[in-house]
């Protein structure tokens, strides 16, 4: 059975570190669906298609007769209609992203026609508080919310929370910073876990990005107690993280939510 036509480009790639790096795609004589910013679309490559000089060898090397395939959270704005970026970390071992990480501007890829998930905004109800925590890529979802929606008013206030070991693997963090700057209402509080690797002294939050609410660092940036009331957490990133933030936060009086439940915690099970 013939592999899948690749039919998208890689148009732009941001090298963070030497694993982290964005990856802006765009679709080869056809158009990009329209889609909720959260969503996520899949890319694919051959299993022939070189692997980064970055990754270990395969264990176990995929079917020679199907495309390897996974799903990405889109950074990009739903506005942007010619193209998609996502936010990627090499996993040395992974199937996939060796092959992405060898991707460079021009090269082919596949990018799957259809994009879906439920971790969007559409559930929020109007004029409450919204907080959205990620570790690592976990921030990509984010990204496409405040670029599609952060002049929109759908929120009162917004903070987002952001853990990472090392401050260069701090996505977008200056983007983050002007839209801080530029919108009274949105808080940007970045973390890192391993400051003593810093180059240049870390003047900003230490820990991980659970300490910026067990220390009630949120709260004095706030003035004011977030509740189930007021205040929508969403949650992405590693499952360690999301884990703990469930439960300091159902035992602070939130819920999870569910279509058949609403409640005030989003998740998205990251991997």
């Amino acid at each position: 059975m013939a592999l899948p036509e690749l039919n998208a480009v890689v148009i732009r790639r941001v090298d963070l570190s030497s694993s982290l790096f964005y990856l802006r795609v765009a679709p080869l004589g056809w158009e990009l669906p329209e889609f909720s910013p959260g969503q996520f679309a899949v890319l694919g490559l051959p299993p022939t298609a070189p692997r980064s000089s970055e990754s270990v060898p395969e264990e176990k090397e995929p079917p020679a007769d199907k495309l390897v395939r996974r799903a990405y959270s889109i950074a990009s704005s739903s506005m942007a209609r010619h193209f998609l970026e996502f936010f990627i970390v090499l996993v040395k071992d992974g199937a996939l992203t060796p092959r992405l990480h060898a991707l460079r501007t021009g090269d082919k890829l596949w990018l799957g026609p259809k994009i879906t998930g439920a971790f969007t905004l559409a559930d929020l109800p109007p004029d409450q508080n919204v907080v959205m925590i990620a570790t690592g890529t976990g921030l990509a979802p984010y990204m496409s919310m405040l670029r599609t929606h952060v002049s929109h008013g759908l929120w009162k206030r917004l903070a987002i929370l952001h853990g990472a070991r090392h401050s260069e693997e701090l996505g977008y963090q200056d983007e983050l910073f002007l839209f801080a700057r530029h919108h009274e209402n949105v808080l940007y509080l970045p973390t890192i876990s391993r400051p003593q690797n810093e180059f240049v002294p870390w003047k900003w939050h230490t820990g991980y990005v659970q300490s910026l609410w067990t220390e009630r660092v949120l709260h004095q940036q706030w003035g004011f107690e977030p509740s189930p009331d007021n205040t929508h957490f969403f949650l992405c990133g590693n499952p360690t993280m999301v884990e703990q933030m469930l439960t300091l936060l159902t035992d602070a009086g939130y819920r999870e939510h569910t279509r058949q439940e609403p409640g005030q915690i989003h998740v998205e099970k990251y991997w």
